[in-house]
């Protein structure tokens, strides 16, 4: 089982260097805070706030997966190049249908240099 990095809160990191490594690898989820039962919710996952990551060919953002709790409910695949080989950040928006009383989503962002970064989960009432 790969290890998987946790986003630290910027405020509680002493080093300017380190900051920059959990930022720009860390996935955000952006998206309403409620949603309609069976109705098309937009969420996107964009990789890093503050800080851009490379796109080089052997370090660059190869997949950002969208999770439900343990449903793994979307995924997409990067190839270097993708964001034309300058830093940038990474961002996809996924379209899915809600069902249930709540959501709790989470993200995973997967560099090829620094492995696996999961997402602070992201709470989203579902309305019937």
């Amino acid at each position: 089982m790969p290890k998987i990095n946790k986003y630290v809160d910027i405020s509680e990191v002493d080093r300017e260097a380190k900051k920059d490594l959990i930022d720009r690898h860390s996935p955000f989820i952006h998206c309403k805070k409620t949603a309609k039962a069976g109705e098309p919710f937009e969420v996107t996952v964009k990789m890093g706030n503050e800080y851009t990551h490379p796109d080089d060919f052997d370090h660059f953002i190869e997949s950002i997966t969208l999770f439900n709790g343990d449903t793994k409910l979307a995924s997409a695949s990067f190839v270097p190049g993708t964001l034309g080989n300058e830093k940038s950040h990474c961002e996809v928006t996924f379209n899915i249908r809600p069902m249930g009383k709540k959501l709790n989503l989470t993200a995973h962002g997967y560099c090829t240099k620094h492995g696996i970064w999961e997402s602070t989960a992201v709470v989203v009432e579902v309305a019937q």
